[in-house]
């Protein structure tokens, strides 16, 4: 390659075998955020091609447009900006998803949009994450996207930020800018409630200081970002929060071979459930036992997040789609009035209060009102404004709403399988608004 530029940097080397499958905690999670032209999709090329992680032929295919735009080396950014209109336009409009791994951790990335009218977007790719990398221009410092996706990433309860200041090059390696943008971005993070975040300089062009150590820089004693991805704790997997089984489907063969099989098929979203333990069954508060788990394999001893599993109770229960079936000593909670913090998705109409919608929380799908509109939130500064009448599109604001049946949930906090919820429009059957549960009373 002419200039160099891919050159790996000290590429860790992928497994010669293959990886057994690994515990829930060595699988990381991470969304990048940003502003536009900050270097989102050429920080994740940079990570898939150090990495190993590309094929030939996707190689190749970026190698042919970047030649068709007249680059003198490829632009890793195309490996991640998937769409036709983001190759166009040079931006990311959609979340890209993304796997690698190595023989530390496997990764589920996503790059996500830097344009404000993409917020959208952005919440639904950071929603899921562990770590959220918050890339600077160090060019131009923290700009207002910047604010606004930290913004995001702590209303989202993100775990952990990664602040990576990028294009070093282009400011001469400079330890003055670096700790400059760090300080000014600490003091900002403090303000959002998250403590102090990694910073790291980086160059996702060039390499340094993202798979190994940057020479340019030896002013910088901390880790590359790979390094610090492979050892930032991951948090809890699902398993460790209350059990929360609802139910998607109610087999009954009705056959002579199996007069009496009743079983509820679903997918455990956290938790874990074993045949002897004593559930309950929610909205209606039927209690029972376990009396077996099956798969499509035969029988099991437990099941764990994400199995698709169908439970058995003793004796006769009523269940249906929609009940959500938890260990009895840690139940959701059942209730119809909910207050959610939203994120407004309609192009056409905004939120109000007295509107009408569809609520799906896990399995469940219940008509909803919007009691009223809290406040709208500033995702810039997190300040509320109580005066607010409406939330247009890829705005957030805190709603109440109640609904015509009961829904077993918790807190976005307490789990974000059953603490998140989507509103529909009933006419056009479109997602309106994506929203996190922040009180249950």
């Amino acid at each position: 390659m002419s200039s160099g530029v891919l050159e790996p940097v000290a590429a860790p080397a992928p497994p010669t075998a293959p990886v057994a499958p690994a515990p829930a905690v060595s699988r990381l999670r991470f969304a990048t955020a940003g502003s536009v032209d900050d270097g989102k999709s050429t920080l994740l090329g940079r990570l898939l091609y150090d990495t190993k992680a590309l094929f030939e032929d996707q190689l190749a295919a970026v190698e042919a447009v970047s030649a068709a735009r007249g680059h003198a080396y490829p632009d890793l950014a195309l490996v991640t900006d998937g769409l036709r209109a983001e190759r166009e336009q040079g931006i990311t409009i959609d979340v890209a998803y993304r796997y690698f791994a190595t023989p530390r951790r496997r990764f589920i990335i996503a790059d996500t949009p830097g344009h404000v009218q993409y917020t959208r977007n952005m919440v639904t790719g950071a929603s899921t994450a562990d770590v959220a990398l918050i890339l600077v221009d160090a060019r131009k410092g923290l700009v207002e996207q910047s604010r606004r996706h930290a913004s995001l990433c702590a209303l989202l309860r993100v775990p952990h930020l990664v602040l990576c200041v990028n294009k070093m090059d282009l400011v001469g390696w400079s330890a003055e800018v670096f700790h400059r943008i760090r300080a000014e971005f600490a003091a900002f993070a403090g303000g959002l409630g998250v403590a102090e975040p990694a910073a790291i300089p980086i160059s996702a062009l060039l390499g340094d200081n993202i798979t190994a150590r940057s020479a340019s820089m030896p002013w910088y004693q901390g880790p590359p970002l790979l390094h610090h991805l492979e050892r930032v704790p991951a948090a809890a997997g699902p398993e460790a929060a209350a059990a929360r089984f609802p139910v998607q489907y109610v087999i009954r063969p009705r056959s002579a071979r199996h007069p009496d099989y009743r079983g509820y098929a679903g997918q455990l979203v956290s938790g874990v459930l074993r045949p002897g333990d004593e559930v309950t069954v929610l909205p209606s508060g039927v209690t029972s036992v376990i009396a077996a788990i099956e798969t499509a394999d035969g029988p099991v001893t437990e099941a764990r997040p994400p199995m698709s599993v169908t439970v058995r109770l003793a004796g006769e229960v009523d269940v249906s789609r929609g009940d959500m079936i938890c260990l009895t000593r840690r139940p959701a909670t059942v209730t119809r009035n909910l207050t959610a913090t939203v994120c407004w998705m309609d192009e056409t109409r905004p939120l109000v209060p007295g509107g009408r919608y569809l609520v799906k929380h896990t399995t469940r799908t219940a008509r909803a009102l919007v009691d009223g509109l809290s406040y709208r939130l500033d995702v810039n500064t997190l300040a509320r404004d109580a005066t607010a009448g409406s939330l247009a599109l890829n705005e957030i604001g805190e709603v109440r709403l109640r609904t015509t049946t009961p829904l077993a949930c918790d807190t976005y906090q307490a789990d974000r399988s059953t603490g998140g919820l989507i509103l529909i429009d009933e006419a056009s059957n479109a997602t309106v608004a994506a929203g996190m549960i922040t009180s249950t009373g």
